[in-house]
């Protein structure tokens, strides 16, 4: 059991981590932060956090397990603000959607102290955002990727696979390097493409009429289009590079596509058709056709 858990950044994803330990028993007390004091009054009114502190610094002082969920953006300027009680022993999480550009801002930043950092990826979210929707559950069944540094201390990694684990997660460690080029595939790139497919509908003259006539398989395709635009712009900047290489690769697909069905060749269209779906129907198999919500 942890004594005092420091949460920096009250939000969904914090909330959530310290509702979690909060019901499995293995925190004693919250103490949280947040750049907006009326954040932190209401996680304290709803009983997500015990006390709040001023400070991110002050949040870490006297914590054994500190949490920062703040905006991946904002990381670099949080490790510049506790750096100083970043002490061995004491656990450091993030919960960042981007592992190498926190890891960068880590070294920069923490130098010395920085064996004390975990990076973590929880993959869980909400279309909504905000303390209010903190959920106990919502890490429960989820994958969380921890991406170590050669330097990081090992027991804290083993410490941190063991929190993650005790609240329901399946805890995978992957490079930092390897983390960004898979999320830009199966994550980042779908956010992107639902945003500015949503955009193209809405944005045309009919585009109110053609959204009236919209069943499940537009509302599927387009459920992450309601993601919180702030985060989603921090995580396609911190990854432009990877998210760019995706993009690329997906618009060669398209323009195989669009060619085929420009050439009227009906055969080669339902060739390709069919070789994506049957690697979807694979895919799904292996996986027991599970959904994960709004995955960052």
């Amino acid at each position: 059991m942890f004594n005092q858990l420091g949460l920096i950044g009250c939000g969904l994803m914090g909330g959530s981590f310290a509702l979690a330990l909060k019901r499995a028993g293995l925190v004693k007390r919250v103490i949280g932060y947040s750049k907006s004091p009326s954040t932190t009054e209401r996680a304290k009114k709803l009983g997500v956090i015990d006390d709040t502190a001023e400070s991110a610094l002050l949040a870490v002082s006297g914590s054994d397990i500190v949490l920062i969920a703040v905006p991946v953006a904002a990381t670099e300027a949080t490790f510049k603000a506790i750096r100083h009680l970043v002490e061995p022993g004491v656990l450091f999480m993030d919960v960042g959607s981007t592992k190498r550009d926190v890891v960068d801002a880590a070294r920069r930043v923490l130098k010395e102290r920085v064996p004390s950092f975990v990076p973590a990826h929880p993959i869980a979210g909400k279309e909504v955002a905000g303390i209010a929707h903190s959920d106990a559950a919502l890490y429960a069944g989820r994958q969380v990727i921890l991406t170590p540094l050669p330097s990081t201390n090992p027991d804290l990694v083993q410490k941190a696979t063991d929190v993650w684990s005790a609240i329901g997660a399946q805890v995978l460690k992957m490079t930092p390097e390897n983390h960004d080029a898979a999320f830009a595939a199966v994550s980042h790139l779908p956010h992107l493409l639902a945003f500015a497919y949503f955009s193209a509908v809405v944005k045309q003259p009919a585009g109110d009429d053609f959204l009236a006539l919209a069943g499940p398989g537009f509302r599927d395709f387009t459920r992450i289009a309601a993601s919180d635009p702030a985060v989603w712009r921090d995580i396609l900047v911190s990854n432009r590079e990877e998210i760019l290489k995706q993009s690329l690769r997906f618009r060669h697909t398209l323009d195989a596509l669009e060619h085929v069905i420009r050439s009227g060749n009906v055969e080669a269209l339902e060739d390709l058709l069919r070789q994506a779906a049957d690697a979807r129907g694979g895919w799904q198999m292996n996986v027991g056709g599970s959904k994960a919500p709004a995955p960052r």
